[in-house]
């Protein structure tokens, strides 16, 4: 299995077992250098991250505990530069699922699965419609290693693998674990507790059952100057005391139980049961914008509808809405397998997801209701289920003159997927009297689901596999996959994928791959609506605008059409080599074509003519339409991108020292659609995030000792200004965050680590995109924008 030097294969497990944050293809060959066998991307057994006909990157334990948040995807996002995830303040849903993004693609063009299996996405559709999963619903803690597949994968997994694939390993392992941590901002804001147990036990004969459970309580944070309207209304009411701020820009008050579970039973020689699952619920609550008395008639206006109330006694210094959320999501698997045949395995398996987040609103008013109205609302749930049915075999093929067994891998698998929207409080979407005479209806700062809003859509599909995988010769190794998939709401697809490595010596490997690849619209895009109601003063009708279905009557007649799948071809070739001297590393470059993507259409503005033809045509609530917009298929994009992984262990005076490096390279560029004609979305689109990003740490070992330096560089990137003339662009320099961390090891059982992220207090350039309403950082941040943090860790192992 590979050809690799002693000393190589010593250093290799040596920077393993440090806690190295890359596996950077440096593995291959026998004893302690298993643990870098790969399972994403490929389905035949013994593959290294440098024998992968694709890059595979590997993060293990120790390097997924060494940061100091407690959300996983934030913690990717410190270690894989082309990763990001976006913190979005003040963002409705955004700020509590926080969109995560690959080599600069959508959230849900990039597929996770928790041990192999594909984990659901999240309820929330967030910008353009993005429905990714939230990887913050999976206890870091409970995790044992992490796999990133930098490649297309569709031919072999299905919807969603267009950037790549994160398969998430959960822990399986025998004792009994802890930790807890406290930290805080260096702004005295921000704590942050932690706390987890993992317990494992032995099974049978090769079987486990390991439990973890993580609870982490997260404050909110404050990077605001006050807005220059309070400062006037506070100069213009003396006698009204104003908060300062009357709004808070910066993380929510977040509070987070999570639970996981990974059991295998063998069931004698033949095959073993087994069985995982997680659980996470989340309560999270923020501020949004402050509504200033003297400004908002709409909301304060004294009307005769009801006489003698005035809001300004309810909220004297007007008031900034508190959105919420509490979240529950869970997932499931079990099924039975048998993967000790050295010539056939197989699985099957069934896995169940649940995703659901119920948004509530604190501190506003409806105020059509006036004096009716409540102050706390309850918006209505959104729902994300998926079932999955698998069927997986792998046989090895001996074939006379290949040096190695032919991986063939098949497979079939069908998936029920449902989204469905409850309705909130009646207040919350009600149109009271007052709106009549000019009052704003629905809870002020987030109108609650409607019942024209709720529903309950599925989408089923079917697909099969081939993957097949073969050592040509003892230097030549190739791949090729086929996958056809049908949705029950759109129609079928095909997708392939090739693959090849060389090896040019022992040590040094050339490798290629051409893939298609696809993501489905899912029942959520295709079904649900997004809008609100009010009155015209003027004719006191109810008029309706927002979001619609792309298959509503109203929608189809002003140009709505079906949404189709988002389409890829993607093509990646790279280098991989290692030394004996415990240098290794890997260069890929990638162009990555992605067509048909999803957006939402211009908005429409629903004439009286327009409304008298669809009500001739008998459309239903057709006369109410204002002003409408849909999703659509609206504009192709082309990526193109380098990853550089440069990887060192080695001696360094009394100890040892780990050296990682990883950088990449990323530009997305608009290639046709609407967006080509705006300059202004389609310069945001493609510089709205850094097209250089780096990472690099250094870790020293000397007997109890552990010190960690980490640098993490973001290139520039630009925002809007929110003018719509003169300087409507910002650009926003480079910046470089260093985290430093020291550990202590008192013995095998007991470790003190403490550290900083951000050690320097680094911030970024101060924003002009509502700067006026007390925000000091841009909200659309790559990075976070809070500051330095320090935090101390105690772990325990029995």
């Amino acid at each position: 299995m590979g050809r690799m030097s002693k000393a190589a294969l010593l250093a290799a497990a040596a920077w393993t077992t440090a806690g190295a944050a890359w596996a950077a293809d440096a593995a291959g060959g026998e004893g302690d250098a298993v643990e870098e066998v790969v399972v994403t991307g490929t389905r035949d057994v013994g593959r290294t991250p440098f024998t992968t006909l694709v890059p595979v990157d590997v993060l293990n334990q120790e390097a997924l505990q060494a940061s100091a948040t407690p959300q996983l995807g934030e913690n990717l996002a410190q270690q894989i530069p082309s990763f990001i995830v976006q913190r979005l303040p003040t963002s409705d849903g955004l700020q509590f699922v926080r969109p995560a993004t690959l080599r600069n693609l959508s959230p849900d063009q990039t597929l996770v699965l928790l041990n192999g299996k594909r984990f659901h996405r999240s309820a929330f559709l967030g910008s353009r419609g993005a429905q990714g999963p939230d990887l913050a619903q999976i206890s870091s803690f409970a995790v044992k290693r992490m796999e990133v597949l930098r490649d297309g994968a569709s031919a072999q997994y299905g919807s969603d693998a267009i950037a790549g694939v994160i398969n998430i390993l959960l822990d399986d392992s025998a004792g009994l674990a802890a930790f807890g941590q406290a930290g805080q901002f260096y702004e005295g804001d921000g704590a942050t507790y932690r706390l987890g147990v993992r317990g494992g036990m032995p099974l049978g004969e090769g079987g486990h059952a390991t439990a973890t459970a993580e609870w982490s309580q997260a404050d909110a944070t404050s990077r605001t100057r006050q807005r220059a309207d309070a400062i006037a209304f506070a100069a213009a009411h003396p006698g009204v005391s104003v908060p300062d701020p009357v709004q808070r820009w910066g993380n929510p008050d977040l509070k987070t139980y999570q639970f996981a579970f990974d059991g295998a039973l063998p069931l004698g020689t033949v095959a073993e049961a087994y069985a995982f699952a997680t659980y996470a619920k989340t309560d999270g609550i923020n501020d949004i914008n402050w509504r200033n008395p003297d400004t908002n008639p709409a909301i304060f206006g004294a009307t005769s509808v009801f006489p003698g109330f005035d809001l300004r006694a309810v909220y004297p210094a007007g008031f900034t809405p508190r959105e919420g959320v509490h979240g529950r999501d869970i997932q499931a698997a079990g099924g039975i397998r048998h993967r000790d045949d050295e010539r056939f395995t197989w699985d099957l398996s069934v896995s169940y997801g649940r995703n659901a987040s119920r948004f509530f609103l604190e501190n506003s008013i409806n105020a059509s209701l006036g004096p009716n109205s409540p102050t706390a609302f309850d918006l209505g749930r959104l729902v994300q289920k998926e079932v999955n049915f698998n069927a997986d075999g792998v046989y090895r093929l001996q074939v006379a003159g290949l040096p190695e067994p032919v991986s063939i891998a098949f497979g079939a698998e069908t998936r029920q997927e449902t989204y469905e929207i409850e309705t909130g409080d009646p207040a919350s979407y009600a149109v009271g009297p007052g709106a009549s005479a000019g009052l704003a209806p629905n809870s002020n700062g987030f109108p609650g689901f409607s019942p024209q809003q709720a529903g309950k859509w599925d989408q089923r599909s079917y697909a099969g596999y081939l993957d097949l995988e073969a050592r040509l010769t003892e230097r030549w190794s190739a791949g090729a996959a086929l996958r056809y998939e049908d949705f029950s709401e759109f129609g079928d697809t095909w997708n392939g994928k090739v693959a090849t490595r060389f090896e040019l010596t022992p040590d040094i490997a050339v490798r290629a791959s051409y893939s298609t690849g696809f993501r489905a619209p899912t029942p959520g895009q295709l079904n649900s609506t997004s809008t609100s109601q009010g009155l015209d003063t003027t004719t006191l009708q109810l008029f309706t605008a927002g979001r619609l279905s792309p298959t509503n009557p109203v929608a189809v007649f002003l140009g709505a059409k079906p949404l189709e799948p988002e389409e890829s071809e993607t093509v990646t070739a790279g280098l991989v080599w290692r030394t004996d001297m415990g240098l290794s590393g890997s260069l890929d470059a990638y162009q990555i074509d992605v067509t048909k993507r999803f957006s939402t259409s211009p908005t429409v503005t629903v004439t009286p003519a327009i409304r008298a033809q669809l009500v001739a045509l008998g459309v239903p609530s057709a006369e109410s339409f204002t002003r409408i917009s849909w999703f659509t298929n609206d504009f192709d994009t082309r990526t193109r991108g380098v990853d550089v992984v440069v990887a060192y262990d080695g001696a360094l005076g009394p100890g040892r020292i780990g050296l990682t490096g990883a950088y990449n390279y990323n530009q997305t560029k608009v290639t046709s659609g609407t967006l080509t004609a705006s300059e202004t979305q389609k310069r945001l689109f493609e510089d709205s995030r850094p097209k250089h990003n780096l990472t690099g740490s250094a870790t020293w070992r000397w007997e109890k000792l552990e010190l960690m330096a980490r640098a993490r560089y973001y290139g520039k990137w630009t925002d809007s200004t929110g003018n719509s003339t003169g300087d409507i662009f910002q650009d926003f320099g480079a910046v470089t965050f260093v985290d430093l961390a020291a550990t202590w090891r008192f013995d095998e059982r007991v470790s003190v680590r403490v550290g900083a992220e951000n050690v320097f207090d680094t911030h970024p350039d101060e924003a002009v995109f509502q700067a006026s309403r007390g925000l000091i950082y841009s909200r659309n941040s790559p990075y976070d924008t809070n500051g330095g943090l320090y935090y101390a860790r105690v772990d325990l192992r029995f």
